[in-house]
């Protein structure tokens, strides 16, 4: 396994501006699917993090270079993997290709705290630190297992 996980997307009407290209704002939103799919893929949902453990990822930082543009109906494939799981924090790095000819369209990053729903910073828990590194394998997604 590279470490990499891919989420397709197609651009909608919506997410285009006057001259038919993406907006770059609709980057940020798919980086967050693309993560949210990473987490899933590994075995848990933020929602987990945040029910479970009071453990949230906030994001601190985030970057994106556009590369080529992308338009309406586009389908794009969201790569997703994680670049650094440190004790209180967590970074993740995308690439978005356009699937039809594997175009890069944009690359970028974002970097996440870990905080409770006070807002305090706190560390990752051991679980979702392990998971995100690719450590931990599940046999049941978390709150799932056979009673």
């Amino acid at each position: 396994m590279d470490g990499w996980h891919d989420t397709d997307i197609r651009v909608r009407y919506a997410e285009t501006d006057a001259m038919g290209i993406v907006h770059h704002a609709n980057f940020l939103v798919w980086f967050e699917a693309g993560r949210s799919e990473f987490c899933r893929s590994r075995g848990f949902a933020y929602k987990d993090m945040e029910e479970q453990e009071n453990a949230l990822m906030v994001v601190a930082e985030a970057y994106c270079r556009y590369k080529s543009p992308a338009r309406y109906d586009d389908i794009l494939t969201i790569r997703t993997k994680v670049l650094e799981v440190r004790s209180r924090s967590v970074r993740f790095f995308y690439e978005v290709h356009r699937k039809a000819d594997n175009v890069l369209i944009a690359e970028g990053e974002t970097q996440h705290v870990v905080t409770d729903r006070g807002q305090k910073v706190r560390k990752l828990p051991t679980l979702y630190r392990d998971l995100l590194r690719g450590e931990e394998k599940l046999a049941f997604p978390l709150g799932q297992a056979p009673s």
